[in-house]
Parts: C-alpha cells; structure tokens; sequence
C-alpha cells in the first residue's frame, strides 16, 4: 500500500483526484466575484442551499441534529434531497486544500469522510464576503469521541477507540500522508463488531507525500498520545471516563500499538530456507489483522543461507471484500468476520460443507441475515448499522443461551435484544443538545462569521495554538 509507484512518482489516482488546486496562502488568488461550487455530487439541489447567509444562521428545517465533535470552526449538518451532509465553514485556501487532500486520500480507498463539494466566493445580501464552505457527506451510524463516553460503556472502551486510531494512522502513513494534527477530535468512529473502525475528517493540515521518514511518523505519534492524554483527562474531568481508566496509561498504548502493527506490516523476516513455513504463518497474521498481501518479496543473502522475506501488503479489509463478493454487504472489517463466522457456522449445521459456499451465502442471507435486520425498529434504523445490530443481537442469544442453559431461536433473541438492549444504546434530546453546545463551545470564529471583527483577535494563528490541536475537527 505505497503511493509511489517505481519511479518515486505520486500514484496518478491521487494526481488525477480533483481539478481543485489549493491556493498558497501567502499568495491567495484573487476571491471569486461570485458563487462558485466545485463538487464531486451532481446533485442539484446542492444550488438551493442559503449559500448567502452565514452557517450559524441556516435555518432550522435545512439542520440535521447529529452529535457533533469539538470545532474551531462553525460546523452544521445539513439535509439535502435524501442525502446529509457535514458543512464546516472556513477560510477558501483551508477549504480548498482539505478538500483536494480529502479527495486525494479517497482515491487511495483509506478511512476519510468522503469529501462532496467546496464552496466559494460567497457574499452576504450586502455584498460582503463569507467565509468559504467544505461539504463533507456525513458517515452514516458514525459518532465523535465525546459522544460515545456520553453513554455507559465498558471501560475498555478508551482502549479499543486508541487501538483503532493506531489502525488508522499506520494506513495513511503507509500511504504517505502525513497527519501532523493527530487526536481523538480529528477522527469519527464506527462500531465494527467488539471494536471500532476509526476515520479522518480533518486534514487540515495533512500534506500528502511519496514516503514519509521516520521522524515525520514518530512525530505524529508523539503528537498524537500528546493529545490523547489531554482528551482523556478532559473527559475525566467531566466524569465521563470509567475512574479506573490511567490517561496516560492509554496514550502509551497508543504508542506500542502503532509499533507493533507497523512492524507486522513492513518487516523484514530473515529465514532459513527450511523455515518457509514461516511465511504462510505470517501472512494468515496480516489476514487477521485485516490486510490483504498482493506480493512476497523474497531475496537471498550473498552467502546463500538465509531468506529475505518482505510482504506487499496492499491494504486493509480482507475480510470484508470476501463478505461483499459472497452475499453484497459491504460492512467493517471485524463484523465481516463475525458474518462470516456465523455463515460458516450456518453451513456446517445445515450439513452442505461441501456445497459451494456463494450458493450457502445467498440462503444464509434469505433465511438468517434479513429476517434479523428486518426486525429493527423504525425509529433505531438511522442509528443502528444493520450488520452491527446482527452482531450485537448474536452476542445477546449467546448470552441467553448461557443462562437458560440451552439454545435461544433467533427471532426470541431478537426481541429480547431491542426490547432490554436498544434502547441504552439511544442518545436522549437533553444529551445530544448538551454534546452540540460544548461542540460549539470550542469555536473560535463565530463572531467573525457574523462579520464582527472587534469581537476576535486578528492575530490569532491555529499553527501556534498548543491547544489547536486538541479543538481541531
């Protein structure tokens, strides 16, 4: 998973991401005189949008209210036909380059929000300038930090959001993107089976590269548990961390996680020739871990007696790309595991192990999968990822099949499960409401969007904030 190809050249799906060019800052081109929308969405309705009014004012029937992360930046979610998408108002240079690096990272196929439409040149009723607008569409089932500690869950939830982190920034740095704002805030989560799968949603000041050294990566990580601890004890502060959780306990396994995964992933294994075994050990590891392994290079000592090994991984989601081939579902990588688990297990107790397994997936889904699924209630199915409610409903029979001491039909586990489960898992109108207003608490250009320049200091510069880092989203 290199964005160079032999040549030391950038991939050409990043070259070729976006007709947006990022202007230099220090040399801004001149504002549009008026709208201009580039977007990657041929929706038409994206036009009717109130693009001459400042954010903080839309009016409320355009707003979707959905718990938001800590901002600097005036940040709204916005219906638009069937779709919702993230607005985050800011500077056009800042725009710009977010959302070409945005579109940059999705053509690689790593974790981003997916990047819809940058707008620009936009004027108020009195000709004055507005301030540029980045169109995010929103991640469906997603949730920041802050909102997932706003519920009760387990105590090593901390561990596993960290561990999906670590996840997230071997990838982009794999891919040559260096982060250099990296925290809890920049990054929104979905549950994926007993884990979380993590995503960027700011790349503000990302910069895409062919490599990255060392020191640019053991930068970020330093960073990164740097910020950690200040979230965590942040959220200690505010009681919403289990009292037995050590921030700094946990920013240190963010350190040791990111090791250990990128030294599975980019090691050399120097081998015996009778040791060969070794390497089918090690790829069926990097399977585990989720990544897929496209090439085996393999190179002998100059004495002949030892084997260099080195895998090509490609990238993560070996597993959910053999769910999506079987039945069509496109899931995260640990709940296509436990789908596959589960069909698996179908098979063998409906006695066709040898029967093709496309032809098992399509009963299995008929008869297992979407009478589950289709037992969500109307008003959890914006909440609930339907593959994340088969997992948990799973889980739940085994439970009541432990304690009953035999086997619990689906279809009772089922309404067991949203009748006792469902509903803890729901955020209420006080929690969300309150989650917005510490999210907008953090805003630093509010009253500059209104147009009151007495109200901030023109001086302000987020490059040499200490604490930008822990606001940004």
């Amino acid at each position: 998973m290199s964005l160079s190809d032999n040549n030391g050249h950038l991939d050409p799906r990043a070259l070729k991401a976006t007709s947006v060019k990022a202007t230099d800052p220090a040399s801004p081109a001149d504002e549009p005189a008026s709208l201009k929308i580039t977007s990657a969405s041929a929706d038409p309705k994206m036009f009717m949008l109130p693009w001459e009014k400042p954010l903080a004012t839309w009016p409320a029937d355009l707003l979707v209210n959905l718990p938001r992360g800590i901002s600097r930046h005036i940040v709204r979610f916005v219906r638009v036909g069937d779709q919702v998408y993230a607005m985050k108002e800011i500077t056009r240079s800042v725009a710009e380059r977010e959302y070409e690096l945005l579109r940059q990272l999705q053509k690689l196929n790593l974790p981003t929000v997916q990047p819809i439409a940058v707008v620009t040149g936009r004027h108020d009723d009195q000709g004055e300038p507005l301030e540029a607008i980045l169109v995010t569409k929103h991640l469906r089932f997603s949730m920041p930090y802050r909102a997932l500690f706003a519920r009760t869950l387990r105590p090593d939830t901390a561990e596993k959001l960290i561990d999906a982190l670590a996840v997230l920034m071997v990838r982009l740095h794999l891919a040559g993107f260096y982060w250099g704002d990296v925290s809890l805030s920049n990054v929104l989560f979905l549950k994926d089976a007993d884990a979380f799968s993590a995503f960027l949603v700011d790349a503000e000041t990302g910069e895409l590269q062919i490599n990255l050294t060392e020191g640019q990566r053991e930068y970020d990580i330093d960073l990164a548990r740097t910020n950690i601890i200040g979230e965590l004890m942040d959220l200690s502060s505010g009681q919403l961390l289990p009292p037995d959780v050590d921030e700094i306990e946990v920013g240190n396994r963010l350190v040791d996680r990111y090791h250990s995964l990128w030294s599975a992933l980019t090691d050399t294994d120097n081998l015996n020739p009778n040791e060969m075994w070794k390497i089918e050990k090690r790829v069926n590891r990097l399977n585990e871990l989720g990544f897929d392994v496209d090439e085996l290079e393999m190179n002998t000592t100059d004495d002949g007696k030892r084997v260099l090994v080195r895998p090509r991984v490609v990238d993560a989601g070996y597993a959910n790309r053999k769910l999506l081939r079987l039945t069509g579902l496109d899931v995260q990588e640990n709940q296509a595991r436990r789908l596959l688990n589960d069909l698996d297990a179908y098979r063998a107790s409906t006695w066709r192990d040898g029967e093709d397994l496309e032809i098992v997936a399509t009963d299995w889904m008929r008869e297992v999968f979407e009478p589950t699924v289709r037992m969500i209630p109307s008003e959890y199915r914006a909440q609930i990822d339907p593959a994340q409610f088969f997992h948990e409903v799973l889980d739940h029979r085994w439970y009541m099949a432990e304690k009953a001491g035999h086997d619990v039909p689906m279809a009772v586990a089922v309404e067991s499960y949203v009748r006792d489960i469902l509903p803890t898992q729901k955020l209420d109108s006080k929690e969300l409401d309150e989650l917005n207003a510490e999210a907008d608490s953090g805003v630093i250009d509010e009253q500059s969007t209104y147009g009151d320049d007495t109200a901030h200091d023109d001086d302000y510069n987020p490059e040499y904030d200490q604490d930008a880092a822990v606001w940004a989203q």
